[in-house]
């Protein structure tokens, strides 16, 4: 079986290529105290159909360029949506 992981996508602006982030909760050896470290992963979508916030699983794979060693194999959550502050640029009174 091949080595998958489990993350979020934070880019999708490439073509055919995703960013993947996999975050994990480690323990430190000596102080014992738990602390989280994010791996970020290239990996190759050829359909470009992952979009940023949706949950995708991702497997190891040949080298497909200096950066891409996996590929998508599938999106296991759809985000739900995101929000975006508008700017106001129609501001009469300029604040």
């Amino acid at each position: 079986m091949a080595h998958t992981l489990v993350g979020t996508v934070t880019s999708d602006k490439r073509d055919k290529t995703i960013t993947v982030a996999i975050v994990s909760r480690e323990t430190h050896p000596l102080y014992r105290k738990q602390y989280t470290k994010t791996r970020k992963y290239t990996a190759h979508d050829e359909k470009n159909e992952a979009k940023v916030g949706d949950r995708v699983e991702i497997v190891a794979c040949r080298p497909l360029s200096r950066t891409k060693a996996y590929t998508l194999a599938k999106i296991v959550e759809k985000a739900r949506g995101t929000v975006e502050l508008k700017e106001d640029i129609n501001d009469p009174a300029g604040n």
